[in-house]
């Protein structure tokens, strides 16, 4: 790869990693389209973002560990079956046309991008029993897992509303999400490196860009944009992209 593309996905990766930090969440749905449009191949910019959601998250889940923020009894059913189906959609994604993998890509950012503007939390009267925690919890486990080893992204915007439609306060969903997407794109990223070349020094790169502005943006939050203004920056993106992948894609 170029020299530029290497300049400019650092650049990117630090930015947007240390945004997204400030904001609780993982990158990797926005890293595969940039690195896509910056002329990464799609089957290296998919292992390389999951691989940048495990850098990233790591940290802000060993912050919520240690802050008590996660749910465990409703997190392990969620992370077992988000790690088993992780690595089948990795697995198939070499087997799925260029153009409908897109199209589903640019589904899953529309849909991110209106959890990013327009979900709101809100906290049930009553506790679900702990049958439907568990059966909740395995069931978006699987869509997640399998949907984020597929296009690689962690699966987050899929766990945290069912989280929170569980109950969860809205710190203890974000912690136990960001536990059980650290382990499924961990299981992603293995999958998509047993089959994929990867270029170690771009990996290497934009893994130590992602710990940087993972860093940097948790020693920032006292920044003047709030939460709530980084996450409507961050859908309106996110909308842009979607549109310029789906332009592209009925070109």
């Amino acid at each position: 790869m170029a020299i530029e593309i290497y300049l400019i996905s650092a650049v990117l990766v630090f930015v947007f990693s240390g945004l997204l930090a400030m904001a609780g969440l993982g990158a990797a749905f926005l890293f595969v389209p940039l690195f896509y449009y910056l002329g990464v191949p799609l089957a290296e910019a998919t292992p390389t973002a999951l691989l940048l959601n495990v850098v990233s998250l790591l940290f802000a889940t060993i912050n919520y560990w240690r802050g008590k923020l996660i749910n465990w009894r409703v997190g392990v059913p969620v992370l077992i079956t988000a790690v088993a189906l992780s690595p089948v959609g990795a697995l198939l994604t070499a087997h799925v046309d260029k153009t409908i993998l897109l199209s589903i890509f640019a589904a899953f950012l529309v849909f991110a991008g209106f959890m990013m503007l327009f979900y709101k939390a809100k906290k049930r009267e009553q506790e679900l029993s702990r049958g439907i925690e568990v059966t909740a919890g395995a069931g978006v486990g699987s869509v997640a897992g399998f949907m984020g080893g597929l296009l690689g992204v962690g699966g987050g915007n899929f766990i945290l509303p069912v989280l929170n439609w569980l109950g969860l306060d809205a710190k203890f969903a974000a912690g136990t999400t960001a536990l059980v997407v650290v382990f499924s794109s961990l299981s992603g990223f293995l999958a998509h490196a047993s089959i994929s070349g990867l270029d170690p020094l771009f990996v290497g790169i934009m893994a130590a860009m992602a710990a940087g502005g993972s860093i940097v943006g948790s020693q920032l939050m006292k920044t003047r944009v709030s939460s709530s203004q980084l996450k409507k920056i961050i859908g309106v993106l996110l909308f842009v992209i979607a549109a310029k992948m789906i332009i592209d894609i009925v070109k």
